[in-house]
C-alpha cells in the first residue's frame, strides 16, 4: 500500500472511493494542481494553467455522469505576479467555467512562493456512475486514444517541447458520450493515473481481475493525465456502445474482459 492509499484508509467514510463523493444529491470533488508537482511555469501560459486546473476537476464530475454547477477556488499566488498576470489566470478559470456552464461562487487566496491551485466542483446527477458494479464477463473499454500525455511529459522533462494538441495540454472530456450511454454502463471512471493504475482501482472496488484481449504497451497503459473514460459494460450492449460512440465521434476501444482473478498494475506509482 502506497502512502496515498494508506492516508485515505485512515478515514472511515463510505463516501470515499469514487471520482467524487455523493452527498444529498450533490456530487462533490476536489483536486490540486501545484507548481513543480503537476506543472512547471515554462510549460504553460497562465491561462493554460488555470484552465487545466479546472478541467481536471470537471472531469471527475463527468466521470460520474454528473453536471457540474458550481466551483470553489483556493489559489496561492506569488506576491510578484502583476495584475495583468492575475487577470490571465482569471481568464483561464473563466473559460473553463463558461464551457461547462459552471458558476465560480467563492474560495480563498493566499500569498505563496509559487502557484498552487485547488478546485472544488459541486455537481448534480440523477444516476451517478460509480466504480463498483462491474461483473465477471463484462467488457472493459477506454474512450479515445491513450499515450500522448506521457509522450509530452517525457519530452518536457528532457528539456524538449510537448505537443500542444496532446491530452497533457488539452484534455478532452466525454460528457455527452457518458450522458448518452449511462444506462448501459456497469462502472466507470476517468483515466487520471494511467489505464493500468486505474484498472487497479476497479480491481479493488469489484474484486475482479481482467483478461486482456489486446496487447497494450506500458507507455500507453502507464500514461497518466489522459482524462479519457475507462468503462465497463455487458457484452450484450457492445453494438449499442459502438454505435452511440460513433454518433458522438468518440471511439470505444474494447481491450479486456472482467474475470475472477488477481490483478496488479505494472506502472510506477504516481503518488507518494
Amino acid at each position: 500500500m502506497n502512502k496515498e492509499d494508506y492516508f485515505i484508509s485512515c478515514f472511515n467514510s463510505k463516501r470515499i472511493g469514487d471520482d467524487a463523493a455523493i452527498v444529498d444529491g450533490w456530487v462533490i470533488s476536489k483536486d490540486a494542481f501545484f507548481e513543480n508537482v503537476h506543472f512547471k511555469r515554462e510549460w504553460f501560459s497562465l491561462q493554460e494553467i488555470a484552465y487545466k486546473s479546472m478541467i481536471i476537476n470537471i472531469s471527475d464530475a463527468i466521470a460520474m455522469n454528473a453536471v457540474a454547477k458550481y466551483a470553489l477556488l483556493a489559489v496561492a499566488l506569488p506576491s510578484n505576479l502583476s495584475r495583468s498576470e492575475i487577470k490571465d489566470l482569471y481568464l483561464g478559470f473563466d473559460k473553463a467555467a463558461k464551457e461547462f456552464g459552471i458558476e465560480i461562487i467563492g474560495g480563498d487566496t493566499v500569498s505563496n512562493i509559487k502557484i498552487d491551485i485547488t478546485v472544488t466542483i459541486l455537481a448534480k446527477s440523477k444516476s451517478p456512475l460509480k466504480r463498483v458494479g462491474l461483473k465477471s464477463g463484462h467488457y472493459l473499454a477506454y474512450t479515445g486514444s491513450l499515450g500522448s500525455s506521457k509522450k509530452s511529459l517525457d519530452s518536457l522533462l528532457r528539456g524538449g517541447k510537448g505537443r500542444k494538441k496532446s491530452r497533457f495540454f488539452k484534455p478532452v472530456l466525454r460528457q455527452e458520450f457518458i450522458k448518452d450511454t449511462r444506462r448501459f454502463l456497469s462502472c466507470g471512471m476517468d483515466i487520471s493515473d494511467g489505464l493500468f493504475s486505474d484498472l487497479n482501482k476497479l480491481h479493488k472496488a469489484n474484486t475482479l481481475g481482467f483478461r486482456f484481449m489486446s496487447k497494450i504497451s506500458r507507455s500507453v497503459g502507464c500514461s497518466g493525465e489522459e482524462y479519457e473514460m475507462l468503462i465497463g459494460f455487458s457484452p450484450k450492449h457492445k453494438k449499442t456502445m459502438i454505435r452511440r460512440a460513433q454518433a458522438r465521434r468518440c471511439s470505444v476501444n474494447i481491450f479486456a474482459k472482467a474475470q475472477r482473478k488477481n490483478y496488479k498494475s505494472l506502472c510506477k506509482a504516481h503518488h507518494f
